[in-house]
């Protein structure tokens, strides 16, 4: 797999009260400011964690969800949680059990950054989406992660990730998009 796992202490960050709060009351309105819908939408969330991603996102009413991510802890707990919702223990940057297309919205909850082959991800995520659909995704800056790193030892991959790597690859692929840039994170919302 390409993508990596999260160390003991975000893992344990990740699962934590405040890391909900910060999903409910922080990134889902910001993704809805920037014009995220999901009703009788096919929605995929790359990077689902434990699940919680997938609790706000079927709020929405979607037609369809699923979940990805490459940690099978991660996956335990969402499905324990959520038994309701489909969870995969899959790797981004290889969607290939999904066909041309088929998707119309697709959702990142900040974790590109942990995927060294981060670019491959976007090219299939292109792949799958379908004409007008919508990727949201969120993402710290390259010096946040560094910083992080440094005071948490959270241990990223050392790799290129940045914004301006990451909209250089964007527009690459394809995508036009629109920011809303906060003090922690950048949210985009990206259309082909």
């Amino acid at each position: 797999m390409f993508a990596m796992k999260l160390s003991n202490v975000e893992f344990r960050a990740m699962n934590t009260p405040w890391r909900r709060w910060g999903h409910k009351y922080f990134e889902m309105p910001m993704f809805r400011r920037l014009g995220l819908e999901a009703r009788d939408k096919e929605v995929l969330e790359i990077g689902c964690g434990n699940g919680y991603g997938a609790y706000l996102l079927n709020q929405l009413g979607p037609k369809s969800y699923i979940g990805l991510d490459v940690m099978e802890e991660q996956i335990e707990i969402a499905r324990r949680r959520y038994p309701q919702y489909n969870f995969l223990i899959q790797d981004a940057a290889d969607l290939s059990r999904f066909t041309e297309g088929s998707k119309d919205v697709i959702v990142i909850f900040g974790v590109l950054h942990h995927i060294p082959e981060w670019r491959k991800v976007i090219d299939e995520i292109a792949r799958v989406l379908k004409p007008g659909g919508s990727l949201f995704l969120e993402e710290p800056r390259g010096l946040d992660i560094k910083f992080f790193d440094f005071l948490f030892r959270w241990g990223h991959p050392n790799t290129d990730f940045g914004l301006k790597a990451l909209e250089k690859h964007l527009t690459a692929s394809g995508f036009r998009f629109q920011k809303l840039w906060t003090p922690l994170l950048t949210m985009y919302h990206c259309t082909k």
